[in-house]
């Protein structure tokens, strides 16, 4: 017979406990896979969050195809040729276009695409829908101020009324209204060119010229790395400037410290941009650029029955535009400067 020691019966005495933590295993894993389920969520949430975080913080790929946009914002999903095609006869129609009227229409008509159409930030509206009028106001004036009072004897009643005078010269409404009409042409003109200048960037365009137009990718991509080096000159004319208030060579004022500063930065700037425009050639070279008649593309910009769409709709609607005001009388087509209705 076994002695049962003290060390013995204190295990043995321990041993239901030992067994009742056994048979509450299941338990404690069930309870601790709910807790793992229940943190899953967040712990989705936050890697979610932060794999967004980093995807923002990454600089923006101007080559790379764009990020998919809200459907109404169309002007973005359209080919760059369709939105420099739908306005262009517009554009050269409004050169020999008098009155009042079809400017203002096509003013408005551009720029309720571009409200539609448009991702805009809150300054580019503010200059649309707060810059535009004033501006068109001033320049109507300003063009109105040269306007030769002996050619607005047949403007009717307003060449009559005076908006105010300098010794034997006066202003008058006519005059103004004159002005107003060339202000509004410009302003219409600008206005539609800023249906493809606010929704296309530099290599969306290159890429449908080279693809759509034919025109030579040589030509083409050269041009864009030209016009790539205008922020990197402005940068490195920044650094200039600063390297010079450090060491203090850009004290002095009047033309002559004028003409030192310029020369100062323009020898340094042009001798970085010779540099920079070698590298660009030998990165170019190193990658056979023009050594093929045509050259594979990572992404392609292609005319689809959308663009055609709105071209169409865009000629129609300038069509009705113009039939309606020279069925109005509200305008014309004439060589006349000075002529308001056509």
């Amino acid at each position: 017979m076994n002695a049962v020691t003290p060390e013995t019966g204190a295990a043995a005495a321990a041993t239901p406990v030992t067994r009742a933590a056994g048979a509450a295993t299941p338990e404690t894993r069930a309870a601790a896979a709910t807790a793992t389920a229940a943190s899953t969520p967040a712990t989705n949430a936050s890697t979610t969050a932060a794999a967004a975080a980093t995807s923002t913080a990454l600089p923006r790929d101007p080559y790379a195809e764009q990020a998919p946009t809200s459907g109404i914002r169309f002007l973005h999903h359209l080919n760059p040729l369709a939105k420099f095609a739908a306005p262009l006869p517009v554009m050269v129609a409004l050169i020999f276009t008098r009155g009042l009227a079809i400017p203002t229409a096509f003013i408005v008509l551009a720029l309720g695409l571009l409200l539609i159409g448009a991702r805009l930030s809150g300054r580019a509206l503010a200059v649309l829908l707060l810059g535009t009028p004033v501006a068109i106001a001033l320049l109507g004036l300003s063009f109105g101020l040269w306007v030769d009072p002996a050619r607005l004897g047949d403007a009717g009643a307003a060449a009559s009324v005076v908006l105010f005078s300098i010794g034997d010269w006066s202003f008058t409404l006519a005059g103004y209204l004159v002005g107003l009409a060339t202000a509004l042409r410009i302003a219409a003109l600008l206005m539609l060119s800023l249906i493809a200048g606010l929704t296309t960037s530099g290599p969306e365009l290159v890429r449908a010229l080279v693809q759509n137009l034919r025109v030579p990718y040589r030509i083409g991509y050269t041009a864009l790395a030209a016009l790539r080096f205008v922020p990197r000159f402005g940068h490195e004319l920044e650094v200039i400037r600063a390297a010079h208030r450090v060491r203090g060579t850009d004290a002095g004022r009047g033309p002559v410290a004028a003409v030192r500063r310029t020369v100062g930065t323009a020898i340094p700037l042009l001798a970085s941009a010779i540099r920079h425009a070698e590298r660009v050639a030998l990165a170019m070279d190193a990658r056979a650029f023009g050594a093929h008649p045509t050259r594979s593309e990572r992404t392609i910009s292609r005319w689809r029955v959308r663009d055609t769409v709105f071209v169409v709709a865009f000629w129609v609607v300038s069509a009705a535009i113009y039939w309606w005001a020279l069925q109005s009388g509200l305008g014309g087509v004439t060589g006349d400067r000075t002529d308001l209705a056509g």
